[in-house]
């Protein structure tokens, strides 16, 4: 009898073209963003000006290196990564990037961004860019996360060296005000991520994560979120204080932290079940982190050191954006008191 050959059926491997955006997912664009944001600012707020197409090639790196700490931190974070609902879809979990994939990935961006960062600016930043990435994966991802719940503390010190990193590109040593931006970042990365880790304390009890709101509680996590956000107020007007900045930024960090202030007194006296006010004061933490720096940002282009206009132009155009600044902080810090949904307030404020 004569058997007939039946063909095989190949299941074909996606392209890394067509994995390009899981790969891109891996590098937490909105993280690094955030990250390159006020690596930014730290940068035009230097003394000295870098040339700028070796500004460019700057920012390029530290984002280069931002999205390498994210990969290394997917990498590591696998196993977790698959337990949780908020990160069960993370592209590892999926099987859409195998841990070797990532691994590498991750390892040639970071080489990638120091190297490139060294040859636009100087070795101190390099070296900085080196240690934020090293602090990120090793001892936060890999040592804190998983053993006290003070990680997301101690940990924060990576996600506030940016601005240092930005100051040091441009100028080759640290000044006082990139330690003050330094701070800014490591006060509010508490009350931000506790925020979120309120209503997601059943992800991380179930994989095994000490995070705060696990190990002491709801009532403690709030009392803490309070502490550090009522620390955050004379902290964010140190650049103000110190002389750094003008009055701009000084209205907006008082009206800014009064605001955080509120959310955290709202969210201690909340119900244990109101998961409102918890996500409330996270969506407005990221709020307030951007608008901080951009009125940083636009308090420095004011200033007479700036060439990025002419003076008559820049007196011109400072007033119009101080003002129309100003109005939209006090429309932000308006609408998160008196609990309008962040949705409208993201379309009516930001669009």
């Amino acid at each position: 009898m004569k058997t007939i050959a039946t063909p095989s059926i190949r299941l074909q491997q996606p392209s890394l073209v067509a994995r390009l955006p899981d790969f891109i997912s891996l590098m937490k664009p909105r993280v690094t963003m955030l990250a390159v944001f006020t690596a930014f600012v730290g940068m035009t707020s230097a003394p000295r000006e870098l040339d700028p197409l070796y500004a460019f090639v700057a920012v390029l790196a530290i984002a280069t290196g931002a999205g390498a700490a994210g990969v290394l931190n997917m990498w590591y974070d696998a196993d977790i990564d698959a337990i949780m609902t908020r990160t069960a879809m993370r592209p590892i979990p999926r099987g859409k990037v195998s841990k070797v994939e990532a691994l590498v990935l991750g390892l040639v961006l970071a080489i990638a961004a120091v190297l490139l960062l060294d040859v636009a600016t100087n070795l101190a930043a390099a070296a900085l860019l080196v240690g934020t990435i090293l602090f990120y994966v090793v001892v936060y991802t890999a040592w804190l996360k998983r053993s006290t719940p003070q990680n997301i503390v101690i940990g924060g010190a990576a996600g506030a060296l940016p601005p240092v990193v930005g100051w040091t590109a441009a100028t080759g040593d640290i000044g006082l005000e990139p330690l003050a931006l330094f701070l800014i970042i490591f006060l509010w990365t508490p009350p931000h991520f506790w925020a979120l880790a309120l209503n997601r304390a059943g992800d991380y009890a179930r994989a095994g994560v000490p995070m705060l709101p696990v190990v002491s509680g709801s009532a403690a996590t709030k009392r803490q979120i309070l502490i550090y956000s009522s620390l955050l107020v004379p902290a964010s007007a140190l650049p103000w204080a110190l002389g750094f900045t003008g009055a701009a930024y000084g209205t907006t960090a008082v009206i800014c932290g009064a605001v955080l202030v509120v959310l955290a007194l709202q969210l201690c006296r909340s119900d244990e079940a109101d998961r409102r006010a918890a996500h409330r004061l996270f969506v407005f933490s990221i709020t307030y982190l951007f608008v901080l720096f951009s009125a940083l940002l636009l308090d420095h282009g004011r200033s007479p050191s700036s060439s990025m206009l002419a003076p008559q132009d820049a007196r011109a155009s400072a007033g119009f954006t101080r003002v129309d600044f100003l109005s939209v902080v006090f429309q932000s810090a308006r609408d998160f008191i008196s609990g309008k949904s962040e949705r409208d307030l993201t379309c009516d404020t930001f669009c």
